[in-house]
C-alpha cells in the first residue's frame, strides 16, 4: 500500500495513504518498523472501512526528522487527525512504540477515538532493552559503523523480534529503510531519543480511558514480555485481553490470520466498553 500522500504536521513531513470507505481506522506502527508492517492487514480492513496508514517522522518514507521522540510523535498523530478532518472519531490500531504514540495523542493532546487496539505495545515501565541503552550512550560510535556491519546488526536485531523465521522478502522490507548513510543515522537517532519518561507521563492516567480497548499480545514476545499484557489490561477499565499463542513481537508476521480477526472484531463492534467493576458496598 503505497504512501502516496503527504502533509507537513508540526514541522515534520509525513507520508500517508488512504484506502476504502466506511468508518475510519488509523494504523500506528512502532520502532524500528513502518506502516509496511500493517499494510496486509490494513488491505483486508479496507474492504469495509476507510483505512489510514502513515509513517512516523523519521521512519519508512516520511521525512528524516532530527526530532523523533515520543513527544514529537504524539503531537504529530493528533495533528494528522485534525488535518484528516474525519467525520467521526476513528478506530485506532497500534503496535509497539505506536501504542505510546496513540495513548499520548489521546490523553495529552485530546485526540478522540472510537476504539483502541493495543498490540504488543510500549506502554508500561520498565522498557528499553540493554541494546537501546548501549546505543543511547554510544550513538556516535554506532553511527560510524561500516555499512556491512551496520546492516548485519540491523538484520539480527529485526530477526530477534519474530518468533518464526522471517521470509527473506519480509526481512528486506523491514531492514531496507535503515540502510545507507541516511538510514543508519536515522536508525541510531530513533533509539537514542527513546526515553521512558514519555510513558511515565501517561501511565498513571490509563484508568481514565473511557472507550473500548482491546489488548492483544503474542505469548512468545521476547521484546515486551506477555506479563505487560496482563498489567496493561488490568490498568484500563473494561479492557479486553487477547493472547495469541505462537506469536512474538512481530505478531503481524507470526500470526497474521489471528491478528486480522482480532482487529476486524474490534473495528466492527459498536458495543460500548463494559463498565468497570465496582467494589461491593
Amino acid at each position: 500500500m503505497e504512501l502516496d500522500r503527504e502533509f507537513t504536521v508540526d514541522g515534520h513531513r509525513v507520508r500517508w495513504a488512504e484506502r476504502g470507505s466506511g468508518p475510519p481506522v488509523v494504523f500506528c506502527h512502532g520502532t524500528p518498523w513502518s506502516s509496511w508492517l500493517w499494510a496486509r492487514i490494513a488491505a483486508v480492513v479496507a474492504a469495509t472501512h476507510r483505512v489510514l496508514l502513515w509513517d512516523m517522522p523519521g521512519y519508512g518514507v516520511s521525512g528524516r526528522s532530527e526530532e523523533v521522540s515520543l513527544g514529537v510523535q504524539g503531537r504529530v498523530l493528533a495533528g494528522l487527525l485534525d488535518r484528516w478532518d474525519l467525520p467521526e472519531p476513528p478506530h485506532v490500531v497500534a503496535h509497539d512504540y505506536g501504542g505510546a504514540v496513540a495513548l499520548r495523542a489521546h490523553l495529552l493532546h485530546g485526540a478522540a477515538y472510537r476504539s483502541l487496539v493495543l498490540a504488543d505495545v510500549v506502554a508500561l515501565a520498565p522498557w528499553g532493552s540493554p541494546f537501546f541503552r548501549l546505543v543511547r550512550e554510544n550513538a556516535a560510535v554506532f553511527g560510524a559503523l561500516p555499512g556491512p556491519l551496520h546492516e548485519a546488526l540491523v538484520r539480527e536485531y529485526v530477526r530477534g523480534a519474530a518468533h518464526r523465521p522471517l521470509r527473506p522478502e519480509d526481512e528486506d522490507a523491514l531492514v531496507g529503510p535503515w540502510l545507507g548513510a541516511d538510514g543508519a543515522a536515522a536508525f541510531y537517532r530513533q533509539i537514542a531519543q527513546a526515553d521512558q519518561r514519555f510513558t511515565d507521563e501517561v501511565e498513571p492516567r490509563y484508568g481514565e480511558l473511557d472507550l473500548p480497548v482491546r489488548v492483544v499480545w503474542g505469548t512468545e514476545d521476547t521484546w515486551i514480555p506477555v506479563d505487560r499484557a496482563h498489567r496493561l489490561a488490568a490498568a484500563i477499565p473494561g479492557a479486553e485481553l487477547h493472547l495469541v499463542p505462537g506469536a512474538g513481537h512481530l505478531i503481524q508476521l507470526d500470526a497474521p490470520e489471528a491478528l486480522t480477526a482480532l482487529v476486524l472484531g474490534a473495528v466492527s463492534s459498536t458495543a460500548p466498553p463494559p463498565a468497570p467493576a465496582r467494589p461491593a458496598s
